[in-house]
């Protein structure tokens, strides 16, 4: 087996058949959702997440095979390959290794050892390995002076052996992986405020900061990355210098009997060529941890929030607030279709507010309006108090909710918005949007990238392809996890649909507009540019209801079409009893025949069938429905109300290393520290997901600061 299958198959502790089974079907062109929901055979059913890390890891494996290859070829084109060093360059595990193999070889800026050596001097600092502790280094150095290559005293000839010595000693590879092992363990990371007399910002708590490496915590160090940047803080990674200098000496002077010329030589490497290259090193590797880090985090936020129940059959109205230019207004229909527009003063005055309301207020008698939604930004908190307001004076049957507004200017303003709403301006772009949020956010956050979606920390300072390449496998998961319909679908919801490109995804919407609806899922094969391989990719997650077959409304992969009616008909029952939804107990009669022996039956594996069993208890189902519905409120709060050992309901508006932030209404969100959760965890993550419905209790309000302290233990 290939040493790299079973390097993956160990670290995932999975089998090296389903390993290599992956690795075949991605090289193949598969996408990680299609091997994820339709290959489950092949890879004993691991998830998407599981997928993404095995491709990930996979493609950093390969580099690092390939950067093998480079370095083995630079040094050999230098005639310096030998065997024990081609070993060590396969044996090693990471890039670091590679590189630390590679630096003697490296072609270098000029340096004082490359002068020293111009100069002669490097058989009189290969003499001082040899020489014994008592060894005459000045009287050797005689031999060296020679006034017209610069070397006029036995000063400069012994500086410059100890050049040569340094520079030997601080390109070898096992010192350098001993002193990164060293920093690691032991060494401190450490923040100070840039002036003598700071003023108080929000890195207040990083103008005296010590840490271990060991244990600090990502946010920490975006944080003090983030002051430094802004030269607000001065940062540095401290390691005892004895402790540094008796670990170097250790390793590059064996004999302890050896002289003290070579001591100096190797205290002269740390000092001034290792120690600044580990703590650039170290820095480095801590900024890497702590990017990865958030952006697990900010992926693992942006899941639930695409995958929020969908407020569906409603007509709604999207309120954009703003105090200069008003709050701009939208109502749709259950759909999506925009109904009406307008814009609005309620905090201009109370005599504009009094009209906004009359206004709002004819508009919801007029569409039927049922929901509101309102964007969370500037102004938010006085067009909610009006919402109130309007709510009551209509006397009820109307409730709102408070909907992110993180990239909806960005969508606004993008071409994407122009070409679907030409005839309106960026600002009632926006407030179709808020209101398409709370009718369905995933279909409307798909059109925005996911970055400005803003649900993590620090995503600005993140490497910004790595970011969008992990948001993006995050979308393209929630997509397929609850399918789009082939005839309704806009062309950026079905772009993210495994199989389909940007180009695609408009030929398909150009193909039904001349064509008409879709009638079964085998006419995708008309549309331009979809090939078999991206029918294969994408036909499991394209539902077609006004299909004949019920099957194509349904997340079968019309693959397993055969093996779907098969088991139907092990079970007693036909393709009109899905359609009539008569078969409510396919789970327990599937179950008791068993999967094993349905399997034989139907050609098809028992995973695959397990999922087809689901699929056609439920024909159309939409995975959100089965999570918690969001809150919807008629009244609202200020912060002025609250007061400590109050209970109340909210929603989790963002996850981060310390805590979470809860959304209870009152248009701040409350944190609940990591500490004030129910029970001990090591990351809030472990618990609590984005749109989570939680109960907490105030703990304490600091309206100057605006700050709220929420609890999760029951006082």
């Amino acid at each position: 087996m290939d040493p790299m299958i079973q390097t993956l198959a160990r670290e995932l502790g999975r089998a090296e058949e389903h390993v290599h089974n992956v690795v075949r079907l991605i090289d193949e062109g598969a996408t990680i959702p299609f091997i994820a929901r339709y290959r489950k055979e092949l890879h004993g059913s691991m998830d998407d997440q599981l997928l993404r890390q095995l491709a990930d890891r996979l493609q950093y494996l390969r580099s690092l095979e390939a950067r093998k290859g480079e370095v083995k070829t630079a040094i050999e084109n230098q005639g310096k390959l030998t065997g024990e060093l081609a070993a060590a360059v396969d044996a090693a595990a990471t890039l670091a290794e590679v590189e630390d193999l590679y630096r003697p070889y490296r072609q270098k800026r000029r340096t004082r050892a490359t002068a020293a050596r111009e100069k002669g001097l490097e058989p009189l600092a290969q003499l001082a390995f040899s020489f014994g502790p008592a060894a005459d280094m000045e009287r050797a150095a005689l031999e060296y002076i020679d006034p017209e290559k610069g070397v006029e005293t036995v000063q400069d000839a012994l500086q410059g052996a100890n050049d040569i010595i340094a520079e030997l000693i601080s390109d070898d590879a096992d010192i350098r992986k001993e002193l990164r092992s060293l920093y690691l363990r032991r060494a401190v990371l450490v923040s100070k405020a840039a002036d003598k007399e700071p003023e108080d910002s929000v890195y207040r708590l990083y103008y005296d900061f010590k840490q271990p490496v060991s244990r600090v915590q990502g946010y920490q160090v975006l944080a003090v990355n983030r002051g430094e940047r802004e030269n607000i803080l001065k940062v540095s990674v401290d390691l005892d210098p004895e402790t540094a200098h008796i670990a170097v000496r250790r390793m590059a002077v064996p004999n302890r009997a050896a002289m003290d010329f070579v001591r100096a030589a190797a205290d002269d490497a740390y000092d001034r060529l290792i120690q600044p290259s580990m703590e650039r090193e170290i820095r480095n590797h801590l900024t890497d941890q702590a990017n990865e880090g958030a952006i697990h985090m900010f992926a693992l936020n942006l899941k639930p929030l695409l995958m929020q129940p969908p407020v569906k059959g409603k007509v709604t109205m999207g309120l954009d607030p703003g105090y200069r230019m008003g709050c701009k207004v939208a109502v749709v229909d259950p759909t999506g279709k925009v109904l009406d527009t307008a814009v609005v003063y309620p905090t201009h005055g109370a005599r504009q507010k009094a009209e906004c309301i009359d206004r709002l207020s004819a508009m919801i008698r007029k569409h039927g309006v049922e929901h509101i939604a309102i964007g969370n930004g500037t102004a938010s908190r006085e067009t909610e108090q009006m919402t109130v307001e309007l709510i009551k004076q209509l006397g009820g049957n109307v409730s709102y909710m408070i909907v992110s507004e993180a990239g909806a200017s960005v969508y606004s303003a993008s071409k994407l918005a122009a070409e679907e709403f030409p005839q309106f301006d960026v600002n009632l772009r926006s407030a179709v949007s808020i209101a398409r949020r709370l009718q369905d956010p995933l279909a409307e956050l798909v059109k925005i990238d996911p970055k400005a979606i803003g649900v993590g920390q620090y995503q600005h300072d993140m490497p910004q392809a790595r970011l969008g390449e992990t948001l993006d496998g995050v979308v393209e998961d929630c997509v397929n996890a609850v399918g789009v319909d082939a005839n309704t679908a806009s062309p950026s919801l079905l772009q993210r649909v495994s199989g389909l490109t940007a180009a695609t995804a408009k030929n398909l919407v150009k193909y039904r507009e001349e064509n008409g609806a879709f009638t079964t899922r085998k006419g995708l094969l008309k549309v331009p540019k979809l090939g078999p391989k991206a029918f294969e990719q994408c036909a499991g997650f394209l539902r077609v209801p006004e299909s004949g077959s019920v099957l194509d409304n349904t997340g079968v992969h019309p693959e397993s079409y055969g093996a779907a009616e098969k088991l139907l008909a092990a079970c007693g029952h036909t393709l009109e009893d899905v359609r009539a939804g008569n078969i409510s107990g396919l789970k327990e009669e599937a179950e008791a025949i068993g999967y094993d022996a349905l399997s034989q039956t139907c050609g098809a594996g028992a995973p695959t069938l397990a999922d087809i069993v689901k699929e056609l208890s439920k024909p159309g189902r939409d995975p959100r429905d089965e999570l918690p519905p969001p809150i919807l409120r008629t009244d609202v709060m200020e912060a002025k109300d609250l007061k400590p050992g109050m209970e109340l309901q909210g929603t989790v508006r963002n996850v981060i290393d310390f805590g979470v932030f809860v959304d209870i209404g009152v248009h701040q969100d409350g944190l609940v520290h990591i500490s004030k959760l129910p029970r001990r965890v090591r990351h809030p993550s472990e618990m609590l997901s984005v749109g989570d419905v939680v109960t907490v209790w105030v703990a304490e309000v600091d309206e100057k600061k605006k700050r709220i302290s929420l609890t999760m233990k029951k006082p």
